[in-house]
């Protein structure tokens, strides 16, 4: 009798501490929504307070704002997803290395307007569960800003327009001159359609001057900048007597550009990683599967797969052109001098890189740290590369439809920059076309967007064809 009083004392105690603990329990997730950006990854934060190991418990999210959209389930120490929405097959995974941790924060991939709504996020064990919910806010940007020159009017100004489409939410439109100084729009118009928010804001200027149109969302911005010389105005004042004009400016850098020197790049074989063959003098490359025995000097790469121009810059403004036609994958940009040469690298301005490039024959990105989805972007034959070191500039260009890509602005540039290039590898054969170095200037042409008025690029002067 008492052996058996002690035993039901024993389990009554076990049953008491089992329920004060998992009463103690509690699921924790972020305060307020998250905001995410379509194409980026998000982390939907949840988790057991205090850390308790979620190995052997039953993890589930789901949506409540959608019927049947069953996310992502963990039981029985596995995924799984047989049952999980189409919506979200691959695109999902929990931090399995955390769930001793008690973290069960849950990885979305390539997030899509679609994912905005509530998620819950509801754990379970034998004697416990608790759940809450995270709401997702998904934010969209916006195709690149075209800025274009409406005509000369009536008060002796130049009228500007900035237009930009495929927003959410709506942008802040800002316009600064050469010193960043915010100038005043005369006035600014914003829509919304099936593909978000578009905008679309004037301005006049009277004098010759850099001006920037630039979009903000939160922490993100797209900017487009036009370069006005007294030349435009003299040339507008005697064009505007007879002819209407409507002039886009493509490039998304320049209406009567200055374009400084198209630099002659060539490769240094004395930076090449020991897998890739320099070619008719250094103005091709391309990656063997085989490794040459070259010395292991300070300037070479030895784990990353790319080299450096041999000239580097450390002022004024330079621009190359790369054919990268038949490739699969690159990456193209500029590096400045001090970068890691001798170990894993991340391509981001903050280690030094400023380039776009290029995965599975179609997917472009451009390495501003996290990466940008470079969206609707049609299949590149040559790529061009605009530096102004003093701006703070990094720009890249479609040569061949004669259109902007992606810009780095803001920089501030302390040491020499030097062209990078990384044609990647073979692929099998699929990617084993070469990088080539373009010998001329073939951006501008008559029939073009632009044309070329001036004997020398040093200081050649871009007008347009409307017009001449």
């Amino acid at each position: 009798m008492v052996i058996y009083d002690c035993c039901i004392m024993n389990l009554l105690f076990f049953c008491v501490w089992i329920f004060h603990n998992t009463e103690s329990l509690k699921v924790v997730g972020p305060d307020a929504p998250l905001v995410a950006v379509a194409g980026e990854v998000l982390v939907l934060p949840c988790s057991i307070q205090p850390n308790t190991s979620a190995v052997d418990m039953t993890v589930e999210w789901y949506r409540l704002d959608a019927a049947d959209r069953f996310v992502h389930l963990y039981e029985n120490h596995r995924d799984i997803n047989e049952l999980q929405h189409q919506f979200y097959r691959g695109r999902t995974a929990l931090f399995r290395e955390e769930l001793q941790k008690g973290n069960t924060s849950l990885r979305l991939s390539d997030v899509r307007v679609s994912d905005e709504g509530a998620y819950k996020c509801f754990i379970k064990d034998k004697s416990w569960y608790d759940e809450i919910t995270v709401k997702v806010t998904v934010e969209v940007l916006g195709t690149e800003p075209v800025i274009i020159m409406k005509g000369f009017d009536n008060s002796g100004g130049i009228s500007l327009v900035c237009e930009s489409k495929g927003w959410k939410p709506e942008p802040e439109v800002l316009w600064l001159n050469r010193e960043g100084v915010s100038l005043t729009a005369e006035d600014t118009e914003t829509h919304r359609d099936t593909e978000g928010f578009r905008v679309r804001s004037r301005i006049t200027v009277y004098n010759s001057d850099r001006i920037h149109c630039r979009l903000l969302q939160r922490h993100h911005l797209r900017e487009a900048e036009i370069i006005i010389t007294s030349e435009v105005f003299h040339f507008w004042e005697s064009a505007i007597i007879t002819i209407p004009v409507l002039v886009v400016i493509v490039f998304g850098l320049t209406a009567a550009v200055i374009y400084h020197k198209k630099v002659d790049v060539t490769l240094d074989p004395d930076t090449a990683y020991p897998n890739l063959i320099l070619i008719d003098g250094g103005k091709q490359v391309r990656r063997e599967d085989t490794e040459q025995n070259l010395p292991d000097n300070p300037g070479r790469f030895s784990v990353c797969g790319c080299v450096l121009g041999k000239e580097g810059f450390s002022s004024g403004r330079f621009y190359y052109e790369v054919q990268v036609s038949g490739k699969t994958k690159w990456t193209l940009g500029v590096a400045r001098e001090s970068i890691n040469r001798k170990g894993e690298i991340k391509l981001t301005p903050q280690n030094g890189f400023w380039t776009v490039w290029l995965r599975n024959g179609n997917e472009y990105y451009a390495g501003a740290g996290p990466r940008v989805p470079l969206q609707k972007l049609q299949k590149l034959q040559k790529l061009g590369v605009f530096v102004d070191y003093e701006g703070g500039l990094v720009s890249f260009y479609d040569v061949e439809a004669r259109s902007h890509i992606y810009s780095f602005t803001g920089q501030t540039f302390t040491e020499k920059l030097y062209p990078y290039f990384n044609p990647c590898n073979n692929d099998e054969g699929k990617n084993s076309a070469p990088l080539i170095i373009t010998p001329e200037f073939t951006g501008i042409t008559k029939k073009g967007t632009f044309c070329q008025t001036k004997r020398d690029f040093n200081d050649a002067l871009v007008n347009f064809p409307a017009l001449v």
